[in-house]
């Protein structure tokens, strides 16, 4: 029998660890839509070459974090209103499909894996804290999928994890109330555990469809104001 000799394994790579603290940065709202990246500042702050700041923004480029224009510099995504319904529509697949998994013999494991995130951001939400219940929104629904127990849905929710938060912090303005964005987790979790299945699935496709009407008056790009030439 033959033996396979593998190359040893590198350690994550100055370029990598820098890709990593961008993604996070984005996703956390410190580097919001629209932000530019000086590759000579970041250098700077990181206290490296020019050079894995260069690859690691090059990597986030071709992952749609962040996008090049010519003769400006490189800046984060600003997503649209069609990148904002598709976001969601990708998610309600991924999560309905997670729903269904749940609905057939896994409603117990749902009902206690969303308790924690409920719990968090209705203590949030009577506190004013729009960031905490963002964050445990999100919580939410990374538990919802990772109640499936299917490992492809959860690989594909993460590929969106990002854009989702980046949407989600959007969020924080678009509730009036968030004690509004609260009710909408519980009365999704009291379905998922004990409502009829057929009211589980509505409440998850309203809940979808209502964030992106309250996200759409966001995204419209304000109106030019003409000049006055009277």
């Amino acid at each position: 029998m033959s033996v396979i000799e593998f190359e040893p394994v590198n350690r994550q790579s100055t370029a990598e660890m820098i890709a990593d603290r961008l993604r996070d940065a984005i996703m956390h709202g410190s580097l919001g839509p629209g932000a530019q990246l000086v590759e000579a500042d970041l250098a700077a702050q990181f206290d490296v070459s020019r050079g894995p700041v260069r690859e690691a923004m090059q990597r986030l480029v071709s992952e749609g974090l962040l996008h090049s224009v010519r003769h400006r510099g490189i800046f984060v995504i600003e997503l649209t209103p069609e990148d904002v319904i598709d976001v969601y529509r990708a998610r309600t697949a991924i999560e309905g499909g997670a729903l269904e998994l749940i609905l057939d013999g896994r409603r117990t494991i749902a009902y206690e894996a969303l308790g924690p995130s409920v719990a968090d951001m209705l203590t949030c939400a009577e506190s004013g804290d729009p960031v905490g219940v963002s964050a445990a929104d999100q919580a939410f629904h990374e538990a919802l999928v990772d109640s499936a127990a299917s490992t492809r849905l959860t690989r594909a929710a993460r590929t969106l994890l990002i854009e989702t938060r980046m949407c989600l912090g959007a969020l924080q303005t678009a509730y009036p109330d968030v004690r509004d964005q609260s009710r909408e987790h519980v009365e999704l979790r009291e379905a998922i555990g004990e409502g009829s299945p057929a009211r589980a699935r509505t409440l998850l496709i309203e809940h979808m469809h209502d964030a992106v009407e309250r996200l759409r008056p966001l995204q419209q790009p304000e109106p030019e104001v003409q000049p006055d030439v009277s």
